[in-house]
């Protein structure tokens, strides 16, 4: 039951990060949608940890090359995908308020991922690899 209640939780924040990022495109006021783009971020940040995963052999070992390339790999992902609008922002093809709340939701996105991989990450019987 504790891993149904993880899910739900996970997925309510996902929604709560997704309205964020919405928020920063639809409103009026912004009106741009070039922030999402940051769904590429999104989608490409666990590939990483995906690949190492399955390469490396030794899930004993505290430290492997290939898991450290891969958080390397995915902080570059994730610290990209806060630049990103920061960027927009400083060219003015988005205005700051849309940045603010795509910064928001980067934040909520990126930690409903890395609570995903804590949670279902363990290799237990509530397993995201056996789906």
């Amino acid at each position: 039951m504790a891993g149904i209640k993880a899910l739900v939780a996970l997925s309510f924040s996902g929604a709560i990060g997704l309205t964020f990022l919405m928020l920063g495109c639809a409103l009026d006021y912004y009106g741009v949608y070039w922030p999402l783009f940051v769904l590429i971020f999104y989608f490409i940040c666990p590939i990483p940890h995906f690949i190492a995963k399955r390469v490396s052999d030794d899930s004993d070992a505290a430290s492997s090359a290939c898991r450290e390339l891969a958080y390397f790999f995915t902080t570059g992902i994730v610290v990209s995908a806060f630049g990103f609008p920061i960027i927009l922002a400083r060219v003015e093809a988005i205005k700051w308020g849309a940045c603010g709340l795509v910064l928001a939701g980067n934040a909520v996105i990126f930690l409903t991922i890395l609570g995903f991989f804590l949670v279902f990450g363990r290799g237990d019987d509530f397993s995201w690899e056996q789906w």
